[in-house]
């Protein structure tokens, strides 16, 4: 069998045009730990699933591998700042900015255009990433529209509606 190339398939990959997220837990200690991921969808509405796919590369791979609940938060159009700030390895991704949650629950960021709070449901092993799958027990929707991701670049709906809309 042909080894297929990684870098090839990632790009083919890339022109499918997703939201953007960041999915958020706590270590057993209450620490907050998040990362982007634009591998998020919904899987059932009656009961209500989700499920999202963490990477083993992730520096917080086994606190998504183990925990009780998650959270994910679905990124805002002029948040891309703050997907990159996930996106990226090291250092406190949650200093300097807004989000909440009570001891025990994960971390909600401020601004997002919707989120929703997980009871781990599932989880699958999946070649170098596992499907993390949540039972949805909250969410909220924010009214904001959400950001947008493909081949590399972030986009909204909002600009280009803008844009057809005067341009």
């Amino acid at each position: 069998m042909t080894r297929l190339d990684p870098k090839a398939l990632r790009q083919a990959f890339s022109v499918f045009p997703t939201g953007v997220t960041i999915v958020t837990a706590r270590t057993a200690d209450g620490t907050p730990v998040g990362f982007t991921a634009n591998s998020f969808t919904s899987v059932s509405l009656d009961p209500p699933l989700l499920l999202v796919c963490p990477g083993r590369y992730l520096s917080s791979f086994a606190v998504f591998e183990s925990c009780e609940r998650f959270a994910i938060n679905v990124l805002a159009e002029g948040q891309e700042a703050l997907s990159d700030r996930f996106a990226r390895f090291g250092g406190d991704r949650f200093a300097q900015i807004r989000w909440w949650g009570e001891a025990g629950m994960p971390p909600v960021l401020d601004g997002v255009a919707a989120h929703f709070l997980c009871a781990t449901h599932r989880v699958i092993p999946a070649g170098d990433h596992i499907v993390l799958m949540g039972a949805v027990e909250a969410f909220e929707r924010s009214g904001r529209r959400g950001l947008g991701f493909a081949e590399q670049t972030y986009f909204s709906l909002g600009a280009a509606e803008r844009a057809r809309h005067y341009g």
